[in-house]
């Protein structure tokens, strides 16, 4: 029977995570005591786990959704390893403002085998809980004002809802006004080419000046269909 305290996102049901360990990766199943509130885990399919696939299977609104972004800072040839997490409706301002705050030269997103080998967690399913105790959380202002947020749980067949001021709590967490960029406008589509017109000669086609004058008389066509085979030869 389903918990009536259970969130209703979507169409999946919610259970407390403490009570399904084995939807979890290990170092989120350990960090769960650490969390200033509760947290509830869905099964999902593993193809269905990237926000956008996910957002249309379940009915989930990319607004409640956040994404965690691993990042790597650079600075006097060390690197470092951060998280960002931001609504699925914006993307990190990782070259401006996490740059800047990390006090690094360079940032970029991590490679995928890194960010998996120093999480402990599946790409597609990483999560800022159970990160390592080193790694900066840098957690954007509208994440930490959602009263309940989608996040992953550290392995794709599963996701986590917890409230974003528990993420915003977390020991490592940092929040950010503006670290949650808008996503560009999609760049309008062009009207499609008008065709050709075949059957005006260019220079009044292009010009729009109405119809063409109607063709010559009885009278006319019949002069020049009659006019002898020499006829305009001379």
């Amino acid at each position: 029977m389903p918990d009536p305290a259970a969130p209703v996102l979507g169409s999946l049901t919610w259970s407390p995570a403490a009570d399904r360990p084995e939807l979890l990766a290990p170092p989120v199943a350990t960090a769960l005591p650490v969390l200033a509130g509760p947290a509830w885990v869905a099964e999902i399919a593993d193809d269905l786990a990237d926000t956008a696939a996910f957002s249309d299977a379940y009915g989930v609104p990319l607004a409640a959704s956040a994404n965690c972004v691993v990042v790597a800072a650079r600075r006097g040839g060390e690197t470092t390893l951060a998280a960002c997490l931001v609504l699925a409706t914006t993307r990190a301002d990782v070259n401006g403002l996490v740059r800047r705050h990390l006090g690094a030269r360079k940032a970029s997103f991590a490679p995928q085998d890194v960010a998996v080998a120093e999480s402990g967690m599946a790409y597609g399913g990483i999560t800022p809980v159970g990160l390592p105790a080193a790694w900066p959380v840098l957690v954007d202002a509208a994440v930490a004002a959602a009263e309940l947020v989608v996040i992953g749980s550290g392995t794709r067949g599963s996701k986590l809802a917890v409230p974003g001021s528990a993420l915003a709590g977390l020991p490592a967490a940092q929040v950010l006004e503006g670290l949650g960029q808008s996503l560009p406008a999609e760049a309008p589509v062009p009207p499609p080419a008008q065709p050709l017109r075949l059957d005006r000669a260019p220079d009044d086609s292009d010009v729009g000046w109405g119809e063409r004058p109607a063709e010559g008389s009885d009278d006319d066509r019949r002069y020049y269909e009659d006019r002898p085979p020499h006829w305009g030869t001379d």
